[in-house]
Order: C-alpha cells, then sequence, then structure tokens
C-alpha cells in the first residue's frame, strides 16, 4: 500500500509518499514555503487562495513524477487554532487567522463562562484569543462583508478537493468549542463564540472518509479511488510521529514553535482526568488526547536571528555553537510573539541580555535557542504530575533535526530526565499516517529514538 501525507503546516505545506511500512519513498517530496504576514501589531495571517495554489502545485508535482500512482490512503496533518471567515460563495472575505495572531479581543461586555474551570475541563481550552471563543465575534466586527460561516484552513482547502470536507474531532477541539468528552460543539462556547451551528462546519464522524471531485480526479488520476482520512491537528500527530504514545513519554516538539505533550488514551462519552490550569487538553481522534502546553518562540527565533545578526552559515556556525557550552550563554526573553495560552501578553516583548561589545551573534542566537529550552521545564513538571512519575523524553521537529547543539542543551535542561531525539524528518505527515492506519501502537519502532547527540541529521537549525 502506499499513502499519500500532507502536512499543512504554517510556514509550509508539504505532501511525502510512504510505503506500507509507514517509511517516506526516497525523493517523494513536494513542498512550499510559506509566507505568514506579521506586524508590529500583533498580526499573523496567511492567505487561503495562496495556501490552495501551492497544496495543489505539490500534488501537481508529486502526479507529474508519477509517485501518486497506487496511493490508497491519504493522511493529513494540519495546524491547529486557523480559522478564516467565508462568504456565501464560500470564498474567504479576508485573511486566514494563524495561531500566531494576537490581535482579537472580546468585543462585547462579556465576562467570558460562567466557571471557569468547569468550562476548562470540558473544552480543553480558556476564553482566550486563540481560540474560536474570541476570534470569530472579533473577526465578524472586523469584516466589512457578511460572513456566511467560518471555516479552519485544512476545511477551507479540502473542501476545494473533496466532495465533502467536514471537520475531524481532532481540528474541532483546536477551536476551543467542542466538548471533548461528547465530541459535539459546547453550548456555551458557542454562545460566547456568538454563532450558531451553521456557522460552524460540520463535524465528521469515526468512520469518515473523503474522495476527490471529479475534476481533480481527472487531474490526479492516482489519487481517483484513494480515501482521504480526518485532519489530525499537528501537535496530535507531531506526538504520534515522535513515538510518544503512552503516559511514559512526553514529546517535546521544536519547529516554527515549541510544544511539550503527553498523549493518553481517553475514549469519547468515557469521563477524562483531571485537568491542570496551566495546560490544554485536545483531541487526537475519537479513543485519544494530548495534554501540553505550547509556545510562541521556537524555530522562528532562529529565522529571526538569520535574517537579523548576520550568522555564519553551514558548517561554520554549527563549529561556532559546538564551541558555547550550553549552560554558559547570555540570557534572553523569547517572547517576540506573545504568549499562547493561558498566557494574554501581545507580540513585542522579546529581549536579549547582558550584552557587550565582545558579544557575537552566535552567543546571542545561543541565548535565544538556551530560552526556548527553557521555556518548557516547569510546564512539563505539571505533565508528570498528571501521571504521578517523571517521563522520558523525545526531542523532534525540524529546527532539532538541524542542531545537534540545540538537542544538548535540552538535554542539559531537561536533566536528570532521560532525553532522546527521534530522527525522523517528517514526524507530522508520519503521525497522521499511523493514525490513519490504525497503528499508533506501531509509532516507536517508526520514529527511531536515538541520542540526542546523533550527528547523522544536519549540522545547522
Amino acid at each position: 500500500m502506499k499513502i499519500l501525507a500532507l502536512d499543512l503546516g504554517t510556514s509550509s505545506v508539504r505532501g511525502l509518499v510512504l510505503d506500507g511500512d509507514v517509511r517516506p519513498l526516497p525523493r517523494a517530496l513536494a513542498r512550499r514555503g510559506m509566507v505568514v504576514t506579521v506586524d508590529d501589531d500583533g498580526a499573523g495571517t496567511l492567505d487561503a487562495r495562496h495556501y490552495l495554489d501551492c497544496l495543489m502545485e505539490c500534488l501537481d508535482e508529486l502526479g507529474g513524477q508519477g509517485w501518486l500512482d497506487g496511493v490508497e490512503l491519504v493522511a493529513v496533518s494540519a495546524q491547529w487554532h486557523s480559522v478564516v471567515p467565508l462568504g456565501v460563495d464560500g470564498e474567504p472575505l479576508g485573511p486566514v487567522l494563524t495561531w500566531l495572531d494576537t490581535r482579537p479581543e472580546p468585543v462585547t461586555a462579556t465576562t467570558g463562562p460562567a466557571d471557569p474551570d468547569a468550562f476548562h475541563q470540558r473544552t480543553g481550552t480558556w476564553w482566550h484569543r486563540c481560540y474560536w471563543s474570541v476570534r470569530l465575534p472579533w473577526l465578524r466586527a472586523q469584516s466589512g462583508a457578511r460572513v456566511a460561516r467560518f471555516s479552519g484552513l485544512a476545511e477551507y482547502v479540502l473542501a476545494h478537493l473533496l466532495t465533502d470536507a467536514p471537520m475531524s474531532v481532532s481540528q474541532a477541539s483546536g477551536t476551543g468549542l467542542l466538548d471533548l468528552r461528547t465530541l459535539d460543539w459546547d453550548a456555551e462556547a458557542c454562545a460566547l463564540a456568538e454563532i450558531r451551528g451553521a456557522d460552524l462546519p460540520e463535524l465528521a464522524p469515526r468512520d469518515w472518509q473523503g474522495r476527490l471531485r471529479a475534476g481533480h480526479a481527472r487531474r490526479w488520476p492516482g489519487l481517483a479511488t484513494a480515501r482521504w482520512t480526518p485532519p489530525i491537528g499537528d501537535g496530535a500527530a507531531s506526538n504520534v510521529g515522535s513515538g510518544c504514545v503512552d503516559p511514559t513519554r512526553a514529546a517535546v516538539t521544536v519547529g516554527t514553535s515549541a510544544a511539550v505533550r503527553l498523549l493518553q488514551r481517553m475514549p469519547a462519552h468515557t469521563d477524562l482526568t483531571v485537568l491542570p490550569h496551566r495546560l490544554w487538553r485536545y483531541r487526537v481522534d475519537h479513543d485519544h488526547v494530548v495534554t501540553g502546553a505550547a509556545y510562541s518562540s521556537g524555530g522562528n527565533l532562529f529565522a529571526w536571528a538569520e535574517q537579523a545578526l548576520r550568522l555564519p552559515a553551514g558548517e561554520a556556525l554549527a563549529e561556532a555553537l559546538a564551541s558555547l557550552p550550553p549552560d554558559g550563554v547570555r540570557p534572553a526573553n523569547i517572547r517576540f510573539g506573545g504568549d499562547r495560552p493561558p498566557g494574554h501578553e501581545r507580540a513585542g516583548l522579546g529581549e536579549l541580555r547582558g550584552l557587550g561589545f565582545g558579544t557575537t551573534a552566535v552567543e546571542m542566537l545561543a541565548g535565544l535557542m538556551r530560552g526556548v529550552c527553557e521555556q518548557v521545564v516547569d510546564d512539563l513538571a505539571v505533565l508528570e504530575s498528571t501521571v504521578g512519575r517523571p517521563v522520558e523524553v523525545v526531542l523532534g521537529g525540524g529546527a532539532m533535526a538541524a542542531s545537534p547543539w540545540w538537542r544538548e542543551a535540552f538535554a542539559a535542561v531537561l536533566a536528570p530526565r532521560q532525553v532522546r531525539y527521534g530522527r525522523h524528518p517528517e514526524i507530522g505527515a508520519t503521525g497522521a499516517a499511523l493514525v490513519a492506519t490504525g497503528r499508533i501502537t506501531d509509532a516507536v519502532a517508526v520514529a527511531d529514538i536515538g541520542r540526542t547527540d546523533d550527528q547523522a541529521s544536519a549540522t545547522t537549525a
């Protein structure tokens, strides 16, 4: 069996083809970089139509090279929290708000949920600008036209490709409007969002499978009979792809942003364990949840430093970092992009401190990278309290694959825990494929977990 795995991320859209053992086929990868529009007011947006065009270009590239021939299953990993207002024609009335956008604020006098703790336990989220309970009223107020309904970015692009594209329970949990136990829209969350059921996407049933529209089936004949499975939230997919699929092992993922997460089995319609106040909880699928914390700062800090600090390139940067001890770098406040929930600080709080005339660009970069490591520690301890014991940590994501120094810095900060490294380069897409094929328990073998000082990966971040 061949599997097409799509990764609908923030900084890129990718498509890769896997074999029946969920192993990537050599060279069967197409990628298009995305440009997130950001500004000092806290905007963080994407162009939905351009995003769709880039996804279709990836499929054209894979199809033109013959990689789509014989694909039987399509799995999707997609960014959580995005939302785009649509008009009556189903087309965007404005840009897509990504998780990076810190502008939405409550537009009415409402003070939020009647019982914030009960709301948090039901939805796994807070009344916060990251979630649709605050975003939808704000978008209505900002829109110059009548909003017919709202969609996540994944649902928007898939609706153009498939005969129907309901929202998966995993993606719905990222909106903050889903009751995690009943798997239905939460009445209080919907009231806060000032919406009716028709304003929201239809929820996909457990056995939903999608099919290409006829025109697209002719464009990509290799996918004409392929079954499409419900999209998995990118954080949940990354946990599975990292081999972190039980309470003994937490994933720390650094891509554009960063997160620490623990996956557990909690079937729908059963009681969920108590959720600590500072952590969120989302659905992986109908049977599993992922609990954790996420941060606005990750690989995006490296991207900023690369542009702003005139860093050495390639091997020269790796050698310069290798000369610095992970615990001897300049302190930094890494909240360049503000707080992810439950924090409320806006973007623009980043700082580099303790600088002198002798401070080098590489030392400043190392301070930022160390700061990304340190932000995880307290939340990891809270996660461990939910299972009553220390856990092993597996590092994953593009930034971890690229930088041995960063992996070693994480190992130093998270000691005495055992910290290891998932060498698989495409954890999101692979994780989505494992969920789609019902093979979550095989994730540890697929992840190829090794030592943090493994030099087999690229040597620059």
